[in-house]
């Protein structure tokens, strides 16, 4: 009897164990990226312990959350149903890497940031020449800078141009002008299927298939998937790519280190020096935003609609990444997940960067880290919006 009780007592602890073991032994085969503790890296984990247990605290639904640091994953945490093979429905972020995709093609002179969208979509979709004929000043630096002037009707709900029409450029074309191109700045998701195109035309075969050949690949990306293409196969540059949060790292780290990975030129220097530089509004370049998360240093972001994130910043050699599903209330700059994002970049993730004399690696905070990283991984949060099947972790 003693002895059944003491097996009792010990399976759960030895179970308990043998998860945090698997999570914790877990090997990095990921080219360009090696695996580090905070402290060995000089970065605090205390500070990123906290930031876990308050997104517990909080039940924020957070499925990934990533630190790298000097091309060192040293913050690794998942939410119940993700790991790190999972990817993630990435929304606007989508956009981001499409400008770079849109580099590499102007890289090798395929298209130009002056290339007309009439002049170029008509040749392609010969269908749509008289509706794209009032775009004639349209150009693809307009389009990439959100500031073409066009408008279109957005309905509240299930809008076609995401959901239904069968031909988003379609749609696209048949919007009117309503400001002169590259006057004023203003956020629409016309833009990016209008850059789907143009790109798709440039490559001469569609841009999904180009981005694996020439960007997903040579950066090892695993289980990079483009869906949502509409009814004529077009897929969006503004929504519907999927990547794994360690992929998306990437992305970061190839801004960080202008375009280069692994010693290769993969996007060309000056044009990751461009897409982050201010456009017509201060704040955002080539679909990336610019000290959108961090006003105090140089920074730059990719932001989805519902809470996705990538970070960049440069005079810390440091990306940081999120995926969750967190409230969309607020407006495109002032949405919630974005303040809550804010909040943990700015009181925990720099903070622990800056507290590197307190960065002391011992057993003890190793073995925090690692029980709060195994009680994450266990612990599901609640959705702050409504939850679609492309929102969920796949595998």
């Amino acid at each position: 009897m003693k002895s059944r009780l003491l097996l009792n007592c010990i399976a759960p602890a030895i179970a308990v164990m043998s998860l945090a073991s698997a999570h914790a032994a877990a090997p990095l085969h990921e080219a360009g990226l090696t695996q580090a503790s905070p402290e060995d890296a000089g970065v605090d984990s205390r500070q990123l312990v906290h930031l876990s247990q308050r997104i517990r605290e909080q039940k924020l639904d957070v499925y990934s959350l990533l630190v790298v640091k000097d091309g060192k994953l040293i913050f690794e945490r998942y939410g119940a149903g993700a790991s790190r093979d999972s990817n993630y429905e990435l929304y606007s972020v989508t956009k981001s890497v499409t400008s770079m995709v849109a580099g590499i093609l102007i890289g090798q002179g395929k298209v130009s940031l002056d290339d007309s969208v009439a002049t170029k979509l008509g040749a392609w979709r010969p269908d749509l020449r008289a509706d794209f004929a009032d775009k004639r000043n349209v150009e693809l630096k307009h389009v990439l800078s959100m500031s073409s002037g066009l408008h279109y009707d957005f309905k509240p709900k299930d809008d076609p141009i995401y959901y239904a029409a069968p031909d988003r450029l379609k749609l696209a074309a048949e919007t009117n002008p309503k400001a002169a191109p590259g006057s004023e700045f203003e956020y629409t998701d016309i833009n990016p299927i209008l850059a789907a195109a143009m790109l798709s035309a440039a490559a001469h075969e569609p841009v999904e298939r180009y981005a694996q050949a020439n960007l997903f690949g040579p950066l090892g990306m695993k289980h990079a998937v483009w869906e949502r293409a509409d009814r004529s196969g077009l897929v969006s540059a503004g929504w519907g790519l999927r990547l794994r949060a360690v992929d998306m790292a990437k992305i970061g780290m190839l801004v960080l280190d202008h375009g280069r990975w692994q010693g290769r030129q993969v996007v060309p220097r000056q044009w990751i020096a461009q897409m982050t530089s201010p456009g017509v509004a201060p704040y955002f370049g080539y679909y990336w935003w610019i000290n959108n998360i961090v006003q105090s240093e140089p920074e730059f972001d990719a932001m989805g609609f519902k809470g996705q994130f990538i970070t960049v910043l440069p005079q810390r050699n440091t990306v940081i990444v999120m995926t969750s599903v967190m409230s969309i209330d607020g407006g495109l700059r002032d949405a919630k997940n974005l303040q809550t994002f804010r909040r943990m970049v700015n009181d925990y993730v720099i903070p622990a960067l800056d507290n590197a004399d307190q960065a002391r690696p011992s057993t003890e905070r190793r073995a925090a880290l690692q029980h709060e990283l195994d009680i994450s991984a266990h612990t599901q949060g609640v959705p702050g919006t409504q939850v679609d099947p492309t929102d969920l972790p796949k595998l």
